[in-house]
């Protein structure tokens, strides 16, 4: 698994973990429902950092939340 993969797998996971939609997450991080739907559908394969931390905001969560999970630590390790 890519780190496209492992940054969509995460995005969907706190949709989930918080109940957010694509659309809500919209609205409350302030990222375009285009932006969003390019990026979980895999039109987009670079979200900037920009991006992801409104996401971030949007989740409440800081950037190193979002990237301090298993499937990350992995892929580091991976890249050596």
């Amino acid at each position: 698994m890519g780190i496209y993969d492992v940054v969509v797998d995460r995005i969907i996971t706190l949709c989930k973990e918080q109940e957010i939609t694509p659309n809500g997450l919209s609205y409350i991080s302030g990222v375009s429902q285009s932006t969003i739907k390019s990026i979980l559908n895999g039109e987009s394969k670079n979200p900037g950092i920009v991006t992801i931390k409104k996401l971030c905001d949007g989740f409440n969560i800081s950037i190193c939340d979002f990237f301090n999970t298993k499937e990350f630590q992995n892929l580091e390790q991976e890249m050596k």
